[in-house]
């Protein structure tokens, strides 16, 4: 059996003079071995997934999911399994319990560490024991531990999650199985083990039962409902309700996600509200839905604003890319339409003091400063964005389109998100990734904070293709200048506080909470294109459903959204602390919190023995066995590919008199390398790297051995020293020395 090697990172700082990090906490990320036995000899069978039964109410675009999953070990030994859970993107995990017999074992949220250290004591004293932690935001690690033989425990998920509708259409998925991920030997990614899960054979179906049952209540007429996955029975209550269930032939269909669409567009801008009353708290949750297309003639005056990075780092295959991708968009605008350039790096360029109508002699000037650019220089977005919110508007009822591009790697503080949601209502705020290696982080921050869109480009031939997917989003504003009056209400903490445009494509949500008794209406006004949009809407205690509870959670999974933009871009104990206080108050799964089962009662296993194996997924319907290779099916997973990979990575730095400082970077680095390929860093084992700092971001070097590092890694570590604060005069030098320590055992 080969041995774990343990890679040591030394970074010395030979002529570093003032470093600026700041103090960091990083999520760790227990990476679960492929598969493991803990006692020698031992020949396991499966740990069968018995059924899966999950019921499913909508309410508007919320969908609110419980989930019950069927276990038996069919061994002669007790065992702990680990299974991979694919939930929603948008998933708010907020309850967990496990039955075992006729008793029920409720899980509690805890603080990660915390309920990690409560799972362990309880394996070692014998008990059973449910832990369930976020890795991804829609992939869940569960381990099941100290299943005796014979054992049949039943694990219920609740989670709720909100639908954001595409071409008017809202698609609830229920994600059944993790698709096969190929890792070859080469490549294969430690922060990847975690999903790499035996599968049945192509050729067996599905072996546990499978049903779903979908209720479906909305504030706005049903236009449609339908699914293009499996054979639904629908029956419809009257025009507001209905309810899907899966057809008999179905009973085996969990080899294939579960998708229901449905529509609720009318002929009209229509909205309304739904309550919820918990009794410490109430919520609510306001619609403004677009009409339905081709039932509108007429749209918004337009005015679109490109903002274009043109930092060393956008130097060419990005920036060409950009070119086009610009070529494209202003080729599609009217000449009607008004539009402007800002350029940005160490400094800000614009087109003209105001926007230009969109006329073939204005596109052409635009192309042709375009085509003439070449990046250089470092980057700062803040400035860009503050010029951009100085330009006055032409006409008061323009809708305004800022269209941000970039690879994300730039100088950023974190209130660039504060910046764009207080000017939320001066724009809509859009933003397009370009780079075989973005920053996603910045970019859907960005979009997410301007309740835009983020597309991301990482080959010049995608470039047409995302211009037609944003030009088709955007083309068709219908209400703009929009205000909610909450006469009805006492609101307060809304997201978003301002209000972006309506657009055809995109419907409007506002979330918050309200104090004392509902009453009134709720009134939203606009301009439209002929004129002005004003509707009252009335409340009435109709508008409160103890089947609106999951507005609750979602109320406070979007507040941890937004604490986590500012996250990933700096360190921020703060924040860290609100996002744990939200998890543990509103019982939801985060980065910070988990849920842990334990049965207090019953010790089944006193001496310590445990077989770890994986649960076998069905693979997903027409997909072949060649998708994961013969070692990946249910016979088991060879024990030495999985570990050999199987490796700890210690940092150490020299010569830096801050500790914090010191521990900041310590771990934003180990975060960032324990991600690149074992293989990788098996090659680079005993050589230096070589950081050498130059004028701007963009001349950073990094070698090895005299050669460059991938283009890909460099990125990568600028992008850690840029979000850690680290600032280096030109000729500064740092180097990282990766050696092999003793194997682990």
């Amino acid at each position: 059996m080969k041995k774990s090697l343990l890679i040591l990172v030394k970074l010395l700082f030979l002529i570093v003079k003032s470093t600026t990090a700041q103090p960091d906490d990083f999520p760790v990320q227990t990476e679960s071995p492929y598969f493991l036995i803990q006692k020698e000899g031992i020949n396991t069978e499966q740990f069968p997934l018995l059924s899966t039964k999950v019921k499913v109410d909508i309410v508007g675009p919320i969908a609110d999911v419980v989930i019950e999953q069927t276990y038996k070990n069919n061994s002669k030994d007790p065992i702990e399994a680990t299974y991979v859970f694919p939930a929603s993107t948008r998933a708010a995990v907020y309850d967990l319990k496990m039955i075992i017999g006729n008793r029920i074992v409720q899980a509690q949220i805890k603080e990660k560490e915390e309920a990690r250290k409560d799972y362990l004591k309880a394996k070692e004293e014998g008990k059973r024991a449910t832990l369930l932690e976020q890795y991804r935001p829609n992939v869940f690690q569960m381990n099941v531990l100290n299943i005796m033989p014979g054992d049949l425990i039943k694990v219920v998920l609740r989670y709720n999650e909100f639908i954001i509708p595409e071409s008017q259409e809202y698609t609830y998925v229920f994600p059944t199985v993790v698709g096969p991920r190929f890792v070859s030997e080469k490549n294969r990614n430690a922060s990847e083990s975690f999903a790499a899960n035996p599968y049945l054979h192509q050729e067996e179906r599905s072996p546990y039962i499978f049903d779903i049952k979908v209720d479906v209540d909305l504030p706005v007429a049903i236009h449609s409902i339908s699914s293009s996955s499996h054979q639904l029975q629908l029956n419809f209550e009257n025009k507001y309700k209905a309810s899907a269930r899966l057809s008999p032939q179905e009973i085996n269909g969990g080899n294939r996600d579960f998708i229901l669409t449905y529509s609720m567009s009318g002929e009209a801008i229509d909205g309304g509200t739904i309550l919820y009353d918990h009794g410490d708290e109430q919520f609510f949750l306001t619609m403004i839905e677009p009409p339905r297309k081709g039932s509108f003639s007429k749209v918004l005056p337009r005015e679109f604003i490109f903002v274009i990075d043109v930092s060393g780092s956008m130097h060419g295959f990005p920036l060409e890319t950009t070119k086009e991708l610009i070529k494209n968009l202003i080729a599609q605008l009217q000449p009607t339409d008004l539009f402007n350039v800002l350029l940005f790096a160490g400094g800000n360029q614009v087109l003209a003091p105001h926007s230009l109508p969109a006329t073939n002699a204005n596109l052409t000037k635009a192309m042709s400063v375009i085509s003439r650019l070449e990046g250089s220089g470092s980057t700062e977005i803040i400035p860009a964005f503050k010029e951009i919110y100085s330009l006055p508007k032409s006409l008061p009822d323009l809708s305004r389109s800022i269209v941000v591009i970039t690879d994300g790697y730039v100088s950023v503080e974190p209130e660039i998100f504060d910046l764009i949601g207080e000017n939320i209502d001066q724009g809509n705020v859009f933003a397009l990734g370009i780079g075989s290696g973005v920053n996603r982080y910045l970019i859907e921050g960005i979009a997410h904070a301007g309740r835009g869109e983020a597309i991301i480009v990482t080959k010049p031939e995608s470039a047409r293709d995302a211009a037609e997917r944003f030009r088709s989003y955007i083309q068709s504003p219908v209400l703009t200048n929009i205000e909610i009056d909450f006469s009805g209400l006492q609101v307060y903490d809304l997201i978003p506080d301002r209000i972006p445009d309506l657009m055809a494509e995109r419907p409007i949500y506002v979330f918050g909470k309200y104090r004392g008794t509902p009453s009134g209406s709720i009134s939203i006004t606009g301009d439209m294109a002929d004129g002005k949009f004003h509707k009252n809407y009335p409340i009435t205690r109709k508008s409160e459903n103890s089947n609106h509870a999951a507005l609750r959670y979602l109320w406070a999974r979007e507040m941890i959204r937004e604490h986590h933009d500012f996250l990933k871009l700096t360190a921020d104990e703060n924040r860290i602390s609100k996002v744990t206080a939200l998890g543990l108050k509103y019982n939801l799964l985060t980065d910070y919190t988990s849920f842990i089962a334990i049965d207090e009662v019953e010790k089944v296993n006193t001496d310590g023995s445990i077989t770890r194996i994986k649960q076998p997924l069905p693979l997903p319907q027409n997909v072949s066995n060649y998708a994961v290779g013969f070692e990946m099916g249910v016979e088991g997973v060879s024990h030495q590919s999985q570990t050999a990979h199987t490796f700890g990575i210690a940092l150490k730095l020299q010569n830096i008199s801050d500790p914090v400082r010191q521990l900041s970077l310590e771990k934003a680095l180990t975060n960032e390398i324990q991600k690149w390929p074992p293989a990788e860093i098996e090659k680079y084992k005993g050589k230096i790297i070589k950081i050498l700092f130059g004028k701007e971001w963009s001349d950073l070097k990094v070698t090895i051995d005299g050669a460059d590092l991938p283009d890909v890694r460099i990125k990568q570590i600028m992008l850690v020293l840029l979000s850690n604060k680290v600032r280096c005069k030109s000729g500064d030098v740092l180097l990282l020395e990766l050696q092999s320590l003793s194997p682990l055992k």
